[in-house]
């Protein structure tokens, strides 16, 4: 008996629709926190609202020499691109993880992002390391149930995308 691309999407999620519904909450979830975290790194400063500081802690309360000697020679001389780079990938993470697409890349790129900004902040005053543990907790569910087969745009365009022969149809499937 062969089974219709529906059904082998459909075989990958959890059975329990609660189950579902929760994974689905905490992938929206995570694409909310970081567009709500967009709102403190204004571009429109030469510090990106904040955003230098916050790099700066890398090197002030270093928490891995290697990190914090990278940051101090290469990316703060370098601050402006680094900056766009980081506003750009945080709205394309918060963006594709709020509507569950390639939902599996984006959630690897959240937990390289969570390690990053980890290394940058977890020794400075006052920072609770389980927020950043909790993150990366959070990108890793979504990433290992491929949250965004649940109530997203990967769960609706993955049986189309298993059933073409396209190298760009693999990938989205990969990431999905």
């Amino acid at each position: 008996m062969t089974s219709s691309p529906s059904q082998l999407a459909a075989a990958a999620l959890p059975a329990d629709r609660v189950a579902r519904v929760a994974l689905a909450v905490a992938r929206m979830l995570a694409g909310l926190l970081w567009i709500q975290n967009l709102s403190w790194k204004s571009p429109t400063g030469p510090n990106f609202g904040g955003l230098h500081e916050w790099t700066e802690n890398a090197v002030n309360h270093p928490v891995f020499a290697p990190w914090a000697w990278t940051v101090e020679h290469i990316v703060l001389p370098n601050f402006a691109a680094f900056a766009w780079m980081t506003l750009i990938v945080e709205t394309c993470l918060g963006a594709f993880l709020l509507v569950g697409l390639a939902t599996r890349f984006w959630a690897a790129i959240g937990l390289a992002q969570t390690v990053a900004i980890s290394l940058s902040a977890v020794n400075t005053p006052g920072e609770w390391f389980w927020s950043y543990a909790l993150m990366f907790a959070l990108h890793l569910a979504i990433l290992g149930a491929a949250a965004g087969r649940t109530f997203g745009l990967d769960g609706v365009l993955r049986p189309a995308w298993r059933t073409r022969r396209g190298a760009l149809a693999k990938l989205l499937t990969a990431v999905s």
